[in-house]
């Protein structure tokens, strides 16, 4: 294996391991000991080793030595750690009642040309009377103009910086930006959109920022803040356990907080408008007695009982503040990844005879719009090789088109489907602008970029209804 650089394969460099890993076409890098052939982690490829090798209880994705078990358990980074005090399990996952949970989920592949020509036709009758074409929003904000204009950035960068600058101009449109509030990122990644906010409302006093990501993430932008006046934490924590009534900054300032989010991808968005207004003061409960009676009798035996019944018992340290939503910006995508349990559109589905199964179709179907079948201009997908090529920018989330039924095929053209998928993410998204408004919010959709920049190019917002006297 040592002497294959006649195949093209260099030999293992000196004091690294002589493990060839096949996948990667090379030897493995990694230092060896004095006296060694072989790295820890391929020490079972040495016949003459004495120790004993087997993968780790906690992740056999990696090995350790059979004598030092006890040892490494105490240190394994797979270790469960504790979990901090926001930590609620399932706080915001919803509910999903018995009957619902025996449904079937059918493939689209699986259906026939009559199963398919239904659902497109009930598509289309639930969507009767909304409006189906946003207004567009394109907009842009002075803090990123010299980003913007900065040749070194190439194409993948700038069109990031398109959309940043635009959901700041929304932003700033709805007089979202200012100070004395915190700003929660909901799937942060690096932090770009914070730090753009950031750099914003550098003027601007008592202005703070929540990052909420529920994996390590390299590449950070948070440490070009450590010596700014305003505070940037980061919360590693999935949105599905997160209760922001916990979070110690926000019960110690109790500032009005902002919701936003770039790119969040599928039952995410859900997640984030339940962790948003869970524990909001623009609910129900606030409304006159005679609106609130009329929504409960609306609402019975429908999802909202469900979710309450689902609801974590109160404990001890709970507190009765309750968070102050002041607005919500999020730029959309990836529909195909939504689930039924954590939509929050259940309500507005029931309300046109949907269902479960429906939902479980469109939002596979959804995947129609994005998947590449049809070119939107020259420049209008972008392909992973263009993500590559940009390590340090955010990938885009574009899915992976589910399989078209034989009995389509040749049938509805590569535009209509293209069409039916985006009809399938506006009907999903009306039922996220449907429970904001019953939350007491102003909610719309917009397009706030061009599909030549991105092809997920909806931004929802909402903001708290005026009161009326």
């Amino acid at each position: 294996m040592e002497d294959s650089t006649a195949d093209g394969v260099q030999a293992p460099l000196p004091g690294r391991c002589a493990f060839y890993v096949a996948k990667k076409k090379r030897y493995c890098k990694m230092v060896v000991g004095n006296g060694k052939t072989f790295c820890g982690e391929h020490a079972t490829a040495d016949k003459e080793s004495e120790r004993k090798r087997i993968p780790c209880p906690l992740d056999p994705k990696h090995t350790v030595f059979e004598d030092n078990l006890a040892k490494h358990m105490k240190k394994c980074n797979s270790k469960e750690k504790p979990k901090p005090v926001y930590f609620v399990r399932d706080i915001n996952a919803g509910a999903l009642n018995a009957e619902e949970s025996l449904i079937e989920e059918v493939p689209i592949a699986d259906r026939t040309k009559e199963e398919m020509n239904v659902l497109i036709q009930r598509l289309k009758n639930a969507l009767q009377g909304l409006k189906t074409k946003h207004v567009e929003n394109k907009l842009s904000h002075p803090s990123l103009n010299e980003a913007l204009s900065d040749p070194k950035n190439g194409e993948f960068a700038f069109k990031h910086l398109k959309q940043q600058a635009s959901i700041l101009g929304n932003m700033e449109a709805l007089k979202l930006l200012g100070p004395d509030r915190c700003f929660i990122e909901f799937g942060a990644g690096k932090g770009k959109l914070s730090h753009w906010i950031h750099v914003a409302l550098q003027a601007a006093k008592n202005v703070h920022f929540l990052l909420v990501e529920r994996s390590s993430t390299r590449f950070k932008v948070d440490g070009k803040h450590k010596n700014t006046d305003s505070t940037f934490d980061r919360l590693q924590v999935d949105i599905q356990h997160l209760d922001l009534k916990r979070v110690p900054f926000l019960k110690e300032k109790g500032l009005p907080v902002v919701g936003v989010g770039k790119h969040l991808c599928g039952a995410a968005t859900d997640l984030a408008l339940r962790c948003l207004l869970l524990h909001s003061s623009r609910n129900q409960r606030d409304q006159p007695p005679s609106k609130r009676m009329r929504l409960e009798q609306e609402h019975e035996g429908t999802g909202e009982e469900e979710e309450k019944a689902q609801s974590p018992p109160a404990r001890e340290n709970d507190t009765d503040q309750e968070l102050q939503v002041s607005g919500i910006s999020i730029a959309l995508c990836c529909h195909h990844r939504c689930e039924w349990r954590h939509y929050v559109g259940k309500d507005f589905f029931r309300q046109r005879g949907l269902g479960q199964a429906e939902f479980v179709a469109f939002q596979r179907m959804s995947s129609w719009a994005t998947c590449g079948m049809t070119k939107v201009g020259s420049d209008s997908a972008t392909s992973p090789q263009d993500t590559k090529d940009e390590p340090d920018e955010e990938e885009e989330h574009e899915g992976r088109a589910e399989a078209i039924p034989d009995s389509l095929n040749g049938l509805v053209s590569a535009e209509e489907r293209e069409h039916i998928g985006r009809l399938c993410k506006l009907l999903i998204n009306q039922g996220r602008v449907h429970y904001l408004q019953k939350k007491g919010f102003d909610s719309s959709l917009c397009y706030y970029t061009s599909r030549d920049v991105s092809l997920e190019n909806v931004l929802l917002t909402a903001v708290p209804r005026s009161c009326q006297p």
